[in-house]
């Protein structure tokens, strides 16, 4: 078997997410939307800063608070991922590509 290039497996996997939209109904929508609200607030300020011409420090430690938030966020995403969709996909003997796909996604996040 062909080994194969990583820049194709990524443009692979990006246009497969881009035509398989997957919709699922997650039991802490809310509490994601509102984290993601208050993020969306705390970069509307950064920007005041900057417009504001506020000192750099303190911009930087917002973008610092907006990184930690983001990054609480995605970790938020990941655990209902893992113990839902891929624990139903490996349930059900479809694991391997549900797996594969977390795995992913961990790769992304963790650079």
């Amino acid at each position: 078997m062909k080994p194969r290039d990583a820049s194709a497996t990524r443009e692979r996997t990006a246009a497969d997410l881009a035509t398989t939209h997957k919709t699922v109904s997650r039991p802490d929508h809310a509490a994601l939307r509102k984290r993601l609200n208050r993020i969306e607030g705390q970069v509307r300020g950064v920007a005041k800063m900057v417009e504001e011409q506020r000192y750099c420090v303190d911009i930087l430690h917002q973008i610092a608070a907006i990184r930690s938030a983001l990054d609480a966020t995605a970790l938020q995403l990941l655990r209902g991922h893992t113990l839902g969709c891929v624990r139903k996909a490996l349930q059900s003997g479809d694991g391997t590509e549900a797996v594969s796909e977390l795995m992913e996604a961990i790769g992304r996040f963790a650079r």
